[in-house]
């Protein structure tokens, strides 16, 4: 097996599998009944399809592909390791990349990160991405504070499991930020990428480069409403005590179709946490 060679042949039939809509653990699977190395074949698919991605992106003037976080080998896995932890994939999509996952938060942690945001929440703020400062936003209607990284045993021992369950450094991940949604809060559809075409972004991506990824991670199950939306795809993911909703996006483009928002909570409030992660070590 280790003589097996990734040939200009073999890269140019992964190209014409992908072009014809073959998802890439479905092209996995045929090289390796042909009787290719799974880790050769993965090392050749992984290598041609971002080698292929970059040529696209040329040609139609779109900006170049990053390597993003990636959970999942796509071999049907429905468990995955975390380190301290078991976590269930309740859903996944390829394009746009999003997981569900199921239990990645005991109720306990849940509660105690709830009770140390409580008593530091002001009016959510977002980027301004003329300047990169923050400010208050009418399509923003939360309340919400930022903890810094290992601040605390519960944020550090969550943030270390989700480093191994993403398969991305822990020093690249942003500190988590806490969210309480009141009735009727909501959060409008946006990205969660720093547009390059703002004057402000430059400043923001001195600190670890661009987001390429988010973790949004609920800390309790509102009455009704609070649903993550992803409207290009016309998807909606419950807010269930514990559970957390985790997109990739690969370049700075609505072509990711990554646009998603928290829709209006009906009935009692909804709590989240979320973790963003950049390309490199966010100071």
């Amino acid at each position: 097996m280790s003589a097996q060679q990734i040939t200009p042949e073999l890269r140019q039939w992964i190209v014409a599998q992908a072009a014809a809509g073959q998802p890439p653990d479905a092209v996995l699977k045929s090289m390796m009944s042909s009787g290719w190395d799974e880790d050769i074949a993965m090392a050749a698919l992984e290598d041609t399809l971002r080698g292929f991605l970059v040529d696209h992106a040329k040609a139609n003037d779109l900006p170049l592909p990053v390597v993003v976080p990636e959970p999942m080998a796509l071999m049907g896995e429905v468990v995955l390791h975390a380190g301290d932890r078991e976590v269930q994939v309740l859903t996944h999509m390829r394009s746009p990349r999003v997981i569900v996952f199921g239990g990645l938060l005991s109720d306990d942690e849940c509660d105690e990160i709830v009770d140390l945001a409580g008593r530091r929440l002001a009016r959510s703020e977002t980027v301004k991405l003329d300047t990169g400062a923050s400010e208050v936003n009418e399509a923003r209607t939360s309340e919400g504070m930022f903890f810094g990284r290992g601040e605390n045993p519960v944020c550090a021992r969550v943030e270390a499991r989700i480093a191994a369950l993403l398969n991305w450094p822990l020093e690249n991940g942003e500190g988590l930020q806490v969210l309480r949604y009141r009735p009727g809060a909501e959060y409008k559809p946006h990205y969660d990428y720093f547009d390059p075409s703002q004057p402000g972004t430059p400043s923001i991506l001195k600190r670890g480069g661009q987001r390429v990824a988010s973790l949004v991670m609920y800390l309790n199950t509102p009455a009704r409403g609070g649903a993550t939306t992803f409207p290009d795809v016309n998807l909606e993911v419950g807010p269930l005590k514990g559970n957390a909703v985790f997109f990739s996006y690969d370049r700075p483009h609505p072509m990711t179709r990554t646009l998603h928002g928290g829709a209006p909570v009906l009935e009692g409030e909804k709590w989240v946490a979320t973790k963003w992660l950049r390309e490199g070590r966010f100071e």
